[in-house]
């Protein structure tokens, strides 16, 4: 449990450096790899959070 609320923080905070480094510098890698971080990291959250709520139900 800890260690995934880690990695979704750890995985939020390279997708907010992957957009500061596309506002400083342009490049349009660093947003697509921020968005494709971000896809991620909100798919395994709710898969995460279906989990739980799974688990209370049953």
């Amino acid at each position: 449990m800890l260690l995934f609320r880690w990695t979704i923080m750890l995985l939020l905070l390279t997708a907010a450096v992957c957009f500061a480094f596309y506002a400083g510098t342009g490049q349009p890698r660093f947003k697509r790899f921020g968005f494709i971080t971000l896809k991620w990291t909100l798919i395994a959250a709710f898969a995460f959070f279906a989990v739980l709520i799974l688990e209370r139900l049953a």
